[in-house]
């Protein structure tokens, strides 16, 4: 038996990866039923993040995961008291990079940080992308065409 009955997490989920389902997957593994609060393209423009993949395809691949009851969207910091109230939320927990941070909610819920996936986040893959984007593909394709003769010189 889970020791809750319904638990909660927020996220933006953007380049959803194995950090992500890891989260969701654990925070299923407390309660009977799991709601996950998908991040809004305009919350997170207040927050300064920028997206690559729009709500609704982000809600969409969250809402397919078997871990997941229900998703509903998170418009602002202001939701969270009003959420756990209409959605009877028992639980609430969010990745420790947050610690401390929603400990305010415990007067409503208990509140729990669980640690992240070590080596994957949103932002190293967000990295990992701006460096391939940044290269010159004229640069390349003229490597790649140096590389082609050094081997038809070697055979």
């Amino acid at each position: 038996m889970k020791p809750y009955k319904h638990a909660i997490t927020y996220g933006t989920f953007d380049m959803f990866h194995v950090g992500h389902l890891e989260l969701i997957k654990r925070v299923s593994a407390y309660a009977d039923k799991t709601t996950v609060a998908v991040s809004s393209d305009d919350f997170n423009e207040v927050k300064g993040k920028k997206t690559i993949i729009p709500f609704d395809q982000r809600a969409e691949i969250v809402q397919a995961i078997r871990y997941v009851d229900h998703v509903i969207p998170e418009h602002d910091w202001a939701q969270k008291p009003r959420d756990i109230a209409e959605h009877g939320i028992d639980v609430f927990i969010m990745g420790d990079d947050w610690r401390g941070k929603f400990d305010d909610l415990k007067s409503q819920c208990d509140v729990i940080y669980l640690p992240r996936t070590e080596g994957i986040s949103s932002t190293k893959l967000k990295s990992a992308l701006n460096t391939f984007s940044s290269i010159n593909l004229e640069e390349l394709n003229l490597a790649f065409e140096v590389l082609k003769r050094i081997k038809e010189n070697m055979e």
